[in-house]
């Protein structure tokens, strides 16, 4: 084993999303191949071993208190996974137990309170068995489930039922207890150490082994029958108590160094967090409202009444900027920076106001305009739109030369399937489209899509008069994940879609970019009919979404500077996630050559 090598790497490695977890397993692997501890040629062999159990099980027989065990299967050459140490020996499980068995098969009435305990998987852990959430049976039921199965200090429990099988500690309990069948009890002979055992229960070449053998429909378990004949390798006596000495050791390390790991990016999380928050968070509301004249809540005198950020901001702003880099090296931790951008981006904290931009006030009013105008010419009923929103009550502190408006107010809404109307899909040729063929941030994949008739393409086009700049909004299941059009010659929309059309002066990549922001998921989930079978977001809420709304100019200003942003964190985002990768590469090579020495030039690619 060359563990040099490894520890010299440790620090490259360590960083690895399951370094911890893949290095106990590790030690557990080099535990049960007799790689761990040096071998001593003065320890008593295993073969010898086996003569002793063989004689503990004859004396038992003898004395009536286990019956004379079946014999087992003979392990062949081919039986063997790998070679083992000169002083040690393949045996099946069974071979080296007094006794497997396991609780009852059928659930006793058992309670709050009772003469002994009941013991089931959930009180098994891998430090003991916990009373945390036990429950009690009567002396009666205990003593037929006892005969059968009675567990002692010191013995074996295994959980060999659903998915918590594997997990196995010795029985720390000095009162006697029942179990049910979902927990098996295994007994040794005193020339077994114990916690050698465990051990090597642990280890992934047995807990492999168990899982192969698993069957069931509803539960999955591993049998009695099956658990008897495992493979499992016996050291020394010796020998087992130093290995467990040594695995000891290098898990108390392993767990210091996990939570050293996890205090580290807690810290990293806290300070990100902080520094994020102190970009966004809302501005206190102004010491005195609007000056009379001016326009009524929704327009710009809502918002702040300077240009001017606030003082401190350019400060906050110096220290995220300085401290982010060290501070997110996690893929994970991109969301949230994704996330500060698009709030400062819709707060005016991201691109200076330029004086000579058309205010948005003027811009409101035209939009405003052109909706109605659009309502008429179309015909579109129940198309009210909404109040204007306060930004101060939205907790919005915005530019003067900004807006505060209602996203119905500035843009048309349009369910593309207003009646629920079935749609025909016989003989049909144009997809139709749910959440269901979103692809990625962006894209539409259309091979999942039911095919619909050319009439229900027509039916609904006439509808939304789909346009360039028309963004697709989902309003049930999965929320919000607004994208363009697709970029197909023809495509409908199934019922859990929304259609959002700009009015002329929105940016719609302005407005896709705000409607991706967490905070606008949240408000609108906030806004869902919670009473049907999967909540849906209605059309009239949906209409009353505060927008937040930038001079046109300073819009497009916004997205060019969101969509560089945005690159950046697509840039470090692969950065950080091919370094995961490589340290992951990098923790496999060493881990191997620990096992089965690697060539040089191996390691070297994989550094």
């Amino acid at each position: 084993m060359n563990a040099d090598r490894l520890l010299a790497l440790y620090e490259k490695v360590a960083g690895a999303p399951d370094a911890v977890p893949r290095l106990r397993r590790f030690v557990l692997d080099l535990a049960v191949r007799g790689k761990l501890v040096p071998q001593d040629g003065g320890d008593e062999p295993a073969e010898e071993l086996l003569k002793r159990i063989a004689a503990e099980k004859a004396r038992l027989v003898k004395a009536g208190e286990i019956r004379k065990p079946k014999p087992t299967e003979p392990i062949e050459p081919d039986d063997v996974p790998y070679h083992l140490p000169r002083s040690w020996r393949w045996v099946r499980l069974s071979d080296i137990l007094t006794k497997l068995t396991d609780g009852t098969h059928h659930s006793p009435p058992n309670g709050p309170e009772g003469e002994f305990l009941y013991i089931t998987a959930k009180n098994i852990k891998d430090d003991g068995v916990k009373l945390d959430d036990v429950s009690y049976v009567s002396s009666k039921v205990h003593e037929e489930i006892y005969a059968r199965c009675n567990p002692e200090p010191g013995d074996i429990l295994y959980i060999k039922d659903g998915a918590t099988t594997g997990i196995v500690t010795v029985n720390d309990l000095e009162e006697p207890f029942s179990m049910l069948s979902s927990v098996a009890l295994l007994k040794l002979p005193p020339c077994i150490f114990n916690h050698l055992i465990v051990v090597f229960l642990r280890s992934p070449f047995f807990y492999e082994q168990m899982r192969s053998f698993m069957k069931g429909a509803a539960i999955t378990r591993v049998t009695l029958k099956r658990m008897g004949p495992a493979l499992l390798p016996l050291p020394p006596l010796a020998e087992q108590h130093r290995i467990v000495a040594k695995v000891e050791e290098l898990m108390a390390l392993l767990d210091r160094l996990e939570a050293a790991r996890a205090a580290r990016e807690a810290t990293r999380d806290r300070l990100t967090a902080a520094s994020l928050a102190r970009l966004t968070a809302p501005a206190a509301a102004p010491d005195a409202p609007p000056p009379s004249g001016q326009p009524e809540p929704g327009a710009a005198s809502d918002t702040a009444t300077s240009d001017k950020p606030a003082k401190d901001f350019p400060a906050h702003a110096r220290f995220a900027l300085a401290t982010l880099p060290a501070l997110t090296t996690r893929p994970d931790q991109i969301k949230p920076l994704r996330q500060a951008i698009l709030n400062l981006a819709v707060r005016g904290k991201l691109v200076e106001q330029d004086p000579a931009d058309e205010p948005a006030s003027e811009l409101m009013g035209r939009m405003v305009k052109e909706r109605a105008e659009t309502v008429a010419r179309r015909k579109i009923r129940g198309a009210t739109p909404p109040k204007a929103p306060s930004a101060v009550k939205e907790g919005f502190r915005l530019p003067a030369s900004w807006g505060f408006s209602a996203l119905g107010q500035i843009a048309l809404i349009t369910d593309p399937n207003p009646s629920h109307r079935y749609p025909d899909y016989s003989g049909g040729t144009v997809p139709i489209l749910s959440t269901r063929e979103f692809a990625g941030d962006d894209g539409w994949n259309p091979e999942t899509a039911k095919l619909t008739t050319q009439a229900f393409w027509e039916y609904q086009k006439e509808i939304c008069d789909f346009a360039k700049g028309d963004i697709i909004f989902a309003r049930k299941g999965r929320l919000g994940l607004p994208r363009f059009l697709p970029p197909f010659e023809k495509f409908t929309f199934s019922h859990t879609l929304f259609s959002i059309k700009p009015m002329a002066g929105l940016d719609p990549s302005y407005l896709r970019w705000l409607l991706r922001r967490d905070e606008v998921v949240a408000w609108l989930t906030n806004e869902m009919n919670q009473n049907t079978g999967v909540p849906t977001l209605g059309k009239a809420k949906t209409e009353r979404l505060p927008i937040p709304l930038p001079p046109l100019a300073e819009q497009h200003r916004i997205v060019a500077k969101v969509d560089a942003l945005m690159a950046l964190c697509d840039r470090l985002e692969a950065a950080l996630t091919t370094t995961d990768t490589t340290r992951a590469r990098l923790l496999e090579a060493l881990l191997h050559e620990a096992l089965e020495p690697a060539s040089t030039d191996a390691m070297e690619a994989a550094e």
